[in-house]
């Protein structure tokens, strides 16, 4: 399972890499097209909104798995260590269930629903269930790294670091 989880890490850091690359091409384009050339591009904006959406997305699972997600743990660091280990266990759970209940089922009802519909968008001109895929596809990595977090407290392991992220 550790090794799967390498794969997908490097997959991920991979393909944030690309989206993000890729948006800063478009929105230097916008601005280009719009400010120089006098002849705004019509496809920027929603393209550009469309790459943040992934990339918001997408990198929560990837700021899950190594760590960089928001936390809090004033309370947490009076507890003794096998205290910590519990709520872990409990936190990581619940963001599990949250991922797979909130996420995975009604984020793919929702790309469903919208594919269904042939909802579109205005200037791609692709179904909106394409752009909304990256909800069931984060909920289903937080998911996937949050069982791996719970096998690795459970079996008193640590998962490996990512490399090139801390």
């Amino acid at each position: 399972m550790i090794k799967f989880m390498q794969i997908i890490d490097n997959g991920l850091k991979w393909f944030l890499a690309f989206l993000m690359a890729a948006i800063v091409l478009v929105v230097c384009w916008q601005v280009v097209s719009r400010f120089v050339l006098n002849a705004p591009s019509s496809i920027t904006e929603e393209l550009s909104r469309t790459l943040l959406i992934w990339i918001g997305m997408i990198g929560a699972a990837f700021a899950y798995r190594t760590g960089v997600h928001l936390g809090l743990d004033i309370v947490t660091q009076k507890f003794s260590p096998a205290g910590r280990k519990r709520v872990a266990m409990v936190l990581t759970a619940a963001v599990s269930g949250f991922a797979v209940a909130v996420m995975v089922v009604g984020g793919g009802n929702l790309v469903r629903l919208t594919y269904q519909l042939n909802q579109m968008s205005a200037a791609l001109d692709i179904k909106m269930a394409y752009i909304y895929v990256a909800i069931p596809l984060s909920g289903v990595l937080i998911a996937f790294y949050g069982v791996c977090q719970l096998y690795a407290l459970a079996t008193h392991q640590s998962l490996p670091v990512v490399k090139g992220v801390h």
